[in-house]
């Protein structure tokens, strides 16, 4: 017996289809984020296009993280519904060839129908690169933020650290409703410099909207030396000076860099 297979925006699909789960790589720039909008550019809309011009089917896909407009990714995690005649490379070849040379399908399996790749991610790895000179940098102009003063990376270090653990996130947000935690668990977050390259990369089982870009202009305040090392404890605990406005570093310097998963080859199909 065959079972009725639906896709996630419940139209009905042909019952002969299979779930594929693609690691996706793209620029953001152009783009309103990773989430469908109406009459928008986005990398899910844009992925959507590319399987119905492969398939002739209309089907919605879902992303492992629903990053912002402007942020790029080089390891974002996707999964839908395919008709189950087309081989995984007949996918990943034929998607790479409908869709625009800044999103590319890097690799491309068949999983069973139970995988999710949001929620059955374990951890999000985001990295964000500052350019730490005087001059920009032509070949870099859109994924490396130019900070021209001099940064304290070790500074910068220390204070990360008190983003490690469980937090309330919610003074590094907005625009959330009152039914969303705010609560996130942060594996790490790390600070190192590379000549004139300093790389903030932060692990997590999920981050709320801008909280990574909010978090990382406290730290570059610190590194500046214009803001005390206790600046991101004190935000945490809602006893940020009165005065001080938090900015969000731009998109440009911030990358999905990888999703883990606890078993996703277990799902894989081969």
């Amino acid at each position: 017996m065959v079972r009725q297979i639906f896709s996630t925006d419940s139209k009905p699909l042909d019952p002969f289809s299979k779930r594929i789960a693609l690691q996706v790589e793209y620029e953001g720039t152009r783009y309103m984020g990773f989430q469908f909008q109406p009459e928008q550019p986005t990398i899910q809309g844009e992925i959507e296009k590319a399987i119905h011009q492969l398939t002739g089917e209309t089907t919605r896909i879902r992303g492992a993280s629903r990053t912002d407009s402007g942020v790029h990714a080089y390891g974002q995690i996707v999964d839908g519904l395919i008709k189950d005649k087309y081989s995984i490379r007949t996918v990943q070849r034929a998607l790479n060839h409908y869709l625009p040379s800044d999103i590319k399908v890097t690799n491309a399996y068949d999983v069973c129908e139970s995988f999710h790749s949001r929620r059955d991610a374990q951890s999000r790895i985001y990295r964000y690169q500052i350019l730490n000179r005087s001059d920009p940098s032509p070949l870099r102009r859109r994924t490396h933020y130019v900070i021209q003063e001099p940064l304290d990376d070790s500074r910068m270090s220390q204070a990360a650290k008190d983003l490690v653990g469980s937090h309330d996130f919610k003074q590094f947000t907005k625009g959330l409703n009152n039914y969303t935690s705010t609560i996130r668990q942060i594996f790490r977050w790390d600070v190192q410099r590379n000549g004139d390259i300093v790389t903030i990369e932060c692990e997590g089982n999920g981050f709320l909207r801008q909280q990574i870009r909010r978090a990382n202009s406290i730290l570059v305040e610190i590194g500046k030396n214009k803001w005390p090392d206790t600046s991101i404890k004190d935000t945490l605990e809602d006893k940020f000076e009165k005065g001080k406005s938090h900015t969000v570093l731009p998109a440009l310097g911030l990358c999905l860099m990888e999703v883990k998963y606890y078993n996703f080859w277990d799902k894989v199909i081969n």
